[in-house]
């Protein structure tokens, strides 16, 4: 099927969701021959039966209710079409797509899209997590228009995108306050034999910690790693371990989970960046958001 007739696919619908032909004929104020005559063109299009008869009614079959839950979908994105054409360009939100890596710092994330959020003119914007290289298939593909990371690009990508670094941060140690009380003297020595909180093994922060320990002959415990921070920091918040945080934007997780910061490693830095499809973004949002610096000056221990 190389076509699609929108007009028979909104008869089909409108049946679908009334249930009958005589309350859709109600609703699109035509006759029910004409409904069921513009049913009939879609079915041989489709090749396949819609509806099937029991008793008085007609039933979707499978390939009917497969028709409805697409046609849910074009008709929905049809009247949201509509409603932001009527809005104007003045009223209308602007649309802001941005990848996260599963990695990324959520807090951190929040930090850096402040600046999209312009005070002219609405934002909306849509969050997509996923694996690196699956954020930079779709920001090729512009899917998405820009996206958050915590190292360059890979210099093996087949996909060109261009990297914008943001800035970097000192990582702060914190655990609850009996645990952050035995290992504030001493630190870092104290970390040897100290029970750990860790990213996964394919994080970046978790290669910067490790590759920071090795350095200064470091041996914590690992007794636990983590795909998911937020659960991370809830066991951090139970005195299962110390954990690692960037700097920024730190004060909000160790207020929520009330833990205490024992010690900072300025050589152990975290870093973040931002992936465009273009050298030059033309994206107003994004723009601003790669030009902003405010974030980065509300902790002292950021650089850009």
């Amino acid at each position: 099927m190389e076509w699609l007739n929108y007009h028979h696919l909104r008869y089909f619908w409108t049946v679908a969701r009334e249930g009958s032909l005589a309350r859709a004929a109600s609703v699109l104020n035509v006759s029910q021959p004409s409904i069921s005559g513009q049913i009939r063109e879609l079915e041989a299009a489709v090749g396949q039966p819609l509806f099937r008869r029991q008793g008085r009614n007609n039933i979707l079959t499978e390939t009917g209710q497969l028709v409805q839950r697409y046609a849910d979908d074009i008709f929905l994105l049809g009247g949201e079409l509509l409603n932001e054409l009527a809005a104007g360009p003045a009223t209308r939100a602007l649309l802001v797509r941005v990848g996260l890596t599963d990695s990324f710092p959520r807090l951190v994330a929040n930090e850096i899209l402040r600046p999209l959020f312009l005070p002219e003119r609405p934002v909306h914007l849509v969050c997509r997590d996923g694996k690196a290289d699956e954020l930079l298939t779709q920001l090729a593909a512009h899917r998405l228009d820009v996206v958050l990371a915590e190292e360059a690009p890979p210099g093996s990508a087949s996909i060109r995108v261009f990297d914008h670094p943001l800035g970097n941060a000192a990582c702060l140690f914190a655990a609850v306050d009996t645990l952050a009380r035995r290992l504030r003297p001493g630190f870092p020595a104290s970390l040897t034999g100290a029970p750990a909180l860790l990213p996964a093994e394919s994080s970046p922060m978790r290669r910067v910690v490790e590759t920071w320990c090795k350095v200064h002959a470091l041996r914590p415990q690992v007794v636990a790693e983590f795909d998911d921070p937020a659960l991370m920091k809830v066991m951090a918040a139970e005195g299962r371990g110390f954990l690692v945080l960037p700097a920024t934007a730190a004060a909000s997780a160790l207020k929520r989970y009330g833990l205490h910061v024992f010690g900072t490693a300025e050589d152990c830095r975290v870093r973040f960046h931002a992936y465009t499809a273009e050298r030059r973004t033309s994206h107003p949002a994004v723009a601003a958001l790669l030009a902003s610096k405010a974030w980065l000056t509300a902790d002292p221990q950021w650089t850009g």
